[in-house]
């Protein structure tokens, strides 16, 4: 519990470190707070870079359902530096921190229905767009050649040898006699976790957009897998859940079949926080590093210049590091979800 405590601490400081460097006055010393919660937290723009102190991002559609005023709609670039507009203001703290707020006249703060399109919306549907076309592109090169023509290479090469890799090494192993019907659900969990976690350590447009370090992400892919070995989990499955082979004393008072049924939704809790505490940890690594530059280049060039080396290289060593998290992550979650399916699908006993 003390370690998912601390890497919960860590996850304060994630996204995008190529910002940390924003030009800042002499006088001014870096703001490493308002960086870290800067780049954790979901916006309504989508920053891209800043120039002669200037500042260029995309500007998102708000859309706000306010039970008071009714429906509104305009872009995230008339909230402006104070991040207020039509009577809506973005919260600083509390519990919807970063999130409008609907401010009425006697200065109570209403939470509307917020269905904007927010930088991480933005990011999951580019991430889904390229990895559809990565599998019609694989797909199409089958449809166009025979079976017996030899192996292709390249990168559909590669996309054979990671398919057959998940579905020999994960699915048919973890969930047994089923494994086809779950085969696509689990691929394609594999494939959307790889790839936003890969997109996730591109610093530049249209990456950059930390999916999978968002605790809601990771929540509903974790909730399809709560839907999966539920749903479709067999009599068995429930047999063994609610009147589990043990002595009846344990059965009545229900004190197994409790235990049991808090089970089905911690294997949900599990997979939502490995995911969301591992990928952001090593995006926080990497901006804490970034940050340490800036602040050590104020102490002098005897200090500054061999911390801002060692911060470099420790950078350039973690960002090659978080290229292997980025697979073994995709690799566990695909993992655990296939093996709750699995263990869903016990054969029954005679």
């Amino acid at each position: 519990m003390k370690r998912i405590l601390y890497i919960l601490s860590l996850l304060l400081i994630a996204v995008m470190p190529a910002r940390a460097g924003e030009p800042k006055a002499e006088d001014e010393s870096v703001d490493v707070k308002g960086i870290i919660f800067e780049h954790l937290k979901d916006s309504y723009h989508w920053h891209i870079l800043s120039t002669n102190n200037k500042e260029i991002s995309l500007y998102l559609p708000v859309i706000l359902h306010s039970k008071v005023s009714g429906w509104h709609f305009f872009m995230s670039s008339k909230l402006g530096h104070e991040g207020s507009y039509e009577g809506f203001r973005i919260a600083t703290e509390g519990a919807y921190a970063g999130r409008l707020m609907e401010v009425l006249p006697d200065g109570t703060e209403l939470k509307p229905l917020d269905l904007s399109l927010t930088k991480v919306a933005l990011g999951i549907i580019i991430n889904c767009l390229i990895l559809c076309v990565i599998v019609m592109s694989t797909a199409r090169w089958y449809r166009r050649h025979d079976a017996t023509e030899p192996a292709p290479g390249g990168f559909i090469g590669l996309m054979e040898l990671v398919i057959y890799m998940v579905m020999d090494d994960i699915i048919k192993p973890s969930v047994g006699k089923e494994y086809k019907r779950f085969a696509p659900l689990l691929l394609t969990m594999f494939f959307f976790i790889f790839l936003s976690n890969l997109m996730g350590l591109i610093p530049i447009f249209p990456a950059g957009a930390n999916v999978t370090g968002n605790i809601a992400v990771t929540l509903s892919l974790a909730l399809v897998t709560f839907f999966a070995v539920n749903l479709f989990g067999n009599r068995e499955y429930w047999k063994e859940i609610l009147w589990p082979d043990a002595p009846i004393y344990l059965k009545i008072p229900p004190i197994l079949p409790l235990i049991e049924t808090i089970g089905i939704f911690t294997k949900p809790f599990a997979l939502t926080v490995r995911l969301f505490a591992n990928m952001t940890a090593g995006h926080s690594i990497i901006l804490t590093l970034t940050c340490l530059i800036f602040i050590t280049a104020k102490m002098g060039p005897m200090i500054g210049t061999p911390m801002s080396a060692i911060s470099l290289f420790f950078m350039v060593f973690m960002n090659f590091l978080e290229l292997l998290v980025a697979y073994i992550q995709a690799y566990v979650f695909t993992m655990l979800s296939a093996m709750f399916i699995g263990l869903a699908h016990p054969e029954e006993h005679k």
